[in-house]
């Protein structure tokens, strides 16, 4: 049997070549979102937090001041850079803890972060996250936004000229926890200085719609916190990617709509489900983004 050769049209040609051309596009847009992965499932287990997200694959690791990291690496930074280096880690988010708004702890408060600061810059990383705490035994006031916003912006000048960039976690049971308020904080806060770490899971629980408030604060937003979360008897539990109730594919719609390029770092709180590992829990999280998101991780 001879099997003949039929040449294709010019207009089949071209259709085949503008969807590789559609195609490499689209590769190129999910590439452009670099992909991280936070420590704080592992605890004070720093070592097997780096440890197991290089081995399952992510390009950066958010690391906490609060886990013992700074007890070894806060006077050999150098030794965290070449570490996550050899492990081919970019150090993407320190978790430098909360921004209290009580004015006798002002001082205290610049110069706790402005110091986590510098040690980001020797450690080669960029990006330092603070969390405001909401005011205890009382009701919030709109000039504790206010006072949030602009206590937000003298410590992101101070960040900056320590070598890193100061970016504004919005959160549960914090000042910035509803979508209303995250707004107000934001308002008296200026962008050209403090830039916004959006968590898909503490919006969707404080009653918004992640997706378009990425678009909303397309402006804003520097870091991501891919996270998930569903409804419990008691309350909430963050869960691992596309077990609970974000909708992440609208996420990725409105990340491709503005065109993010930055660090989204997938979170997890602890592991919700007993028997399982925290790099298990890595490993779901990267097949949701690859096989059900397709994104390149």
């Amino acid at each position: 049997m001879v099997t003949r050769y039929t040449p294709c049209t010019r207009r089949e040609v071209l259709q085949t070549l503008c969807a590789a051309a559609a195609f490499r596009r689209s590769l190129a847009a999910a590439s452009a979102i670099q992909f991280g992965y936070a420590g704080i499932t592992w605890g004070n287990d720093y070592m097997a937090a780096i440890d197991d997200i290089a081995a399952v694959g992510y390009r950066g690791i958010q690391l906490r001041a609060g886990d013992g990291l700074l007890d070894r690496f806060a006077s050999q930074p150098a030794a965290l850079r070449d570490l996550l280096a050899a492990k081919r880690l970019t150090f993407a988010v320190f978790s430098s803890g909360n921004l209290s708004i009580d004015p006798a702890r002002e001082r205290e408060m610049f110069e706790l972060h402005t110091k986590h600061a510098r040690f980001v810059q020797s450690a080669g990383g960029k990006y330092l996250q603070v969390i405001d705490e909401r005011p205890k035994g009382r009701a919030v006031t709109a000039a504790d936004y206010t006072r949030t916003g602009r206590l937000l912006t003298e410590l992101a000048k101070r960040v900056h000229d320590a070598g890193a960039t100061l970016v504004y976690h919005h959160h549960m049971n914090s000042t910035g926890e509803k979508p209303h308020e995250i707004a107000a904080v934001l308002e008296a806060a200026d962008r050209r200085h403090v830039r916004l770490l959006f968590d898909t899971a503490h919006f969707q629980q404080g009653g918004g719609d992640p997706a378009a408030a990425i678009r909303q604060y397309r402006e804003w937003i520097e870091v991501l916190h891919l996270k998930d979360v569903r409804p419990t008897d008691t309350g909430y539990q963050f869960v691992e990617l596309g077990r609970g109730r974000v909708d992440l594919p609208g996420v990725f719609a409105a990340l491709s709509a503005i065109a993010f390029q930055g660090w989204a770092v997938v979170e997890l709180d602890r592991v919700p489900e007993a028997g399982r590992s925290p790099r298990e829990c890595a490993e779901i999280n990267r097949r949701y983004l690859t096989e059900t998101l397709h994104q390149v991780v």
